[in-house]
């Protein structure tokens, strides 16, 4: 019987989805980062992981162990050099699948599967979420403090009314005065045109 064995099979025996999750693992271990099928992604998440995990302790046993299963001296070493340096101290979780879309030809939901230590856009968000907020030590200030006082309000908005007052004032002043002066020059003018006249007839 086959209880309490329930995994993904990827429509294929055994040795050709072993022999598949190798291929896939390596192309991750080169790439950092490989575009498949959902359902493959899932799949290697849980294959690549307790190798991850056997790379952090770099013993001859743990080597031996991870070639078994890559059988791959070049992605064996890249594993336990880069990636075990880079990983450090995460407890798990060393890769993550980001859905895609699907696929155009027969509709496959894709995914993009990546190791999280080497995406350096993610990096970046997370370092700046993680540092400290700065607070200030006298807090909020309260709402008596931040508004104005309506007596205050009242206050400037009367003195606001009598410059406007005053300046309006002072230009129908200048306006009168002007009337004022133009009104005489055309008297004086009138004036003299009268007296002219005047002449050119006892002429």
């Amino acid at each position: 019987m086959r209880h309490g064995k329930k995994f993904n099979h990827l429509s294929r025996k055994a040795g050709h989805r072993k022999a598949l999750l190798r291929n896939l693992s390596i192309a991750l271990i080169e790439h950092k980062r490989i575009n498949t099928t959902l359902a493959k992604a899932k799949a290697l998440r849980k294959h690549i992981e307790p190798l991850v995990t056997k790379a952090k302790s770099n013993t001859t046993h743990s080597r031996r162990v991870v070639f078994s299963s890559l059988q791959n001296k070049d992605a064996v070493k890249e594993l336990f050099s880069t990636i075990a340096e880079k990983v450090g101290d995460r407890p798990g979780g060393y890769v993550r699948v980001l859905r895609t879309g699907f696929r155009r030809s027969d509709g496959a939901e894709m995914a993009m599967i990546e190791f999280v230590d080497f995406n350096e856009l993610y990096s970046a968000k997370d370092d700046s979420k993680g540092g400290k907020k700065r607070r200030r030590r006298g807090g909020k200030k309260k709402a008596t403090e931040a508004a104005p006082a309506p007596e205050a309000v009242a206050e400037t908005v009367e003195e606001v009314v009598e410059e406007a007052e005053e300046t309006v004032e002072e230009v129908a002043d200048e306006v009168e005065a002007a009337a004022e002066e133009a009104v005489e020059e055309a008297v004086e003018e009138a004036e003299e045109e009268a007296e002219e006249e005047e002449k050119k007839d006892e002429e």
